[in-house]
């Protein structure tokens, strides 16, 4: 499995350390909240909200460098907005190993 890196980071912040870090410190503010919204939406069966979700950790699934786990994420999301949960367990261990990820990043928020 397609492990989360920091590779397009590194790119976009051009060895700039102090604009990596803040790019790394607002994705650990924001995916924890953005996950637990994800996990209470399908828990109530609200497809089109937890589509909502996933298009915006998507796009922290791709800055994180998981090519694969973005069209997994862009699959689901169609697959939401059909009433479908289909790849939702391939969506979730994606979430799984980017909690793991930033849980095991050493920066201070």
């Amino acid at each position: 499995m397609e492990q989360p890196n920091l590779s397009y980071i590194n790119d976009l912040s051009g060895g700039d350390e102090s604009f990596k870090e803040k790019l790394i410190n607002i994705i650990r503010m924001e995916f924890p909240n953005e996950r637990e919204i994800y996990f209470k939406n399908i828990e109530s069966k609200k497809f089109k909200e937890a589509a909502e979700v996933v298009h915006k950790l998507k796009h922290k699934i791709s800055i994180l460098g998981l090519e694969k786990g973005y069209e997994v994420a862009a699959n689901f999301e169609n697959n939401l907005i059909q009433n479908s949960e289909l790849g939702k367990v391939d969506f979730e261990s994606i979430l799984s190993a980017i909690t793991d990820f930033l849980a095991s990043y050493d920066v201070i928020l």
